[in-house]
């Protein structure tokens, strides 16, 4: 029998991502294209590239891939396909076609389980009325999976991370908690129903979020993954030019993930690297309990929309209201 998937990983899901303090000042020092056909580029941090065609057209790049999050193959591809699409969702684009993202251990885990990963990945591209044309894979002792998307937008219709206002409230369409859960699966503390919890949130699409947060009006848009919330939202505002004030009591969790924040036996890699980088920009008010900070901080896979709305469209986008944009220094974060 082979090995289960999330032993062969040394973190899981969006977790095994480098740090954002890692890699702020490596991309800080790449060239900015001079095309001007960009649209979006690496500038903000934002989801995905666009690049115009036409004036009434234009694409949006994106890829994702990481290590076994589950180990279930078929979930595990539905949950790597259904967070590369997000980015596409998260810029106000619409999904159009992907190539599969593979690297695999050919010999230990065989190509049966392989053909799992990818049919779980299919089944979400279809779910999401995208073409899977092709693919590339190479063999790697820790396996991985994601897609590289292609989406579509108007130029006009672009939603970035860079919109926000004063005054805005903060949607978030998905409960946090995957990557306490992902790391409870590798330590022996999940059952099988927090699991299918989890499974269920991180493989619901971002389609119908992405939408409602268009109708309401949103001035800016992103998802929240392996930086967490806090790191997505830091990105927001900076990017912005606003800060943002989180009540950490209306953040919504996964059934059964603030139990197991507790203490930090479940307490991801990544949650504790987002953890230390937001320090230097957050503000922690007394009182909030240490299970929410852990909680802001989760290095969520696949996570719901994060919607920087008019605060009296909030309900119209759906989610919960976890905070709203305020005046201040540019990316910081007040949690109360």
């Amino acid at each position: 029998m082979p090995p289960a998937l999330t032993s062969l990983s040394h973190g899981a899901g969006c977790g095994c991502k480098l740090s954002a303090a890692d890699l702020r000042p490596i991309v800080a020092t790449l060239p900015r294209s001079a095309d001007a056909r960009v649209l979006v580029a690496a500038d903000t941090a934002d989801d995905a590239g666009v690049v115009r065609l036409t004036d009434d057209l234009a694409l949006v790049h994106t890829a994702d891939f990481f290590t076994p999050i589950v180990d279930d193959p078929y979930a595990f591809g539905r949950i790597a396909a259904t967070n590369a699409l997000s980015d596409v969702y998260a810029m106000g684009a619409e999904p159009v076609s992907a190539l599969n993202l593979v690297a695999w251990p050919l010999e230990v885990l065989g190509g049966e389980l392989l053909a799992e990963v990818l049919r779980g990945g299919s089944d979400a591209a279809q779910a999401a009325g995208v073409a899977v044309v092709g693919g590339h894979s190479i063999d790697d002792p820790e396996p991985k999976y994601g897609m590289s998307v292609t989406g579509t937008v108007h130029p006009d219709a672009i939603l970035t991370n860079a919109g926000g206002r004063t005054g805005d409230a903060l949607v978030l369409t998905k409960p946090l908690g995957a990557g306490t859960v992902a790391t409870a699966v590798k330590r022996g503390l999940a059952d099988g129903e927090l699991v299918a919890r989890a499974v269920e949130v991180m493989t619901t699409l971002n389609a119908d979020g992405a939408r409602r947060a268009r109708a309401a009006g949103a001035h800016a848009l992103t998802d929240v993954t392996g930086f967490g919330l806090l790191g997505h939202v830091h990105e927001l505002t900076a990017a912005s030019g606003v800060a943002a004030e989180i009540d950490a009591a209306a953040v919504p969790a996964i059934d059964g993930v603030l139990e197991l924040l507790v203490d930090e036996r479940a307490l991801a890699g990544g949650s504790k690297r987002n953890r230390a980088d937001a320090e230097s920009w957050t503000t922690w008010v007394d009182g909030v309990p240490e299970p929410r900070r852990r909680l802001v901080c989760d290095a969520m896979t696949s996570g719901g929309l994060l919607a920087a709305v008019p605060v009296e469209r909030a309900a119209e986008v759906g989610g919960w209201v976890v905070g709203r944009l305020v005046e201040g220094s540019p990316g910081t974060v007040r949690v109360v």
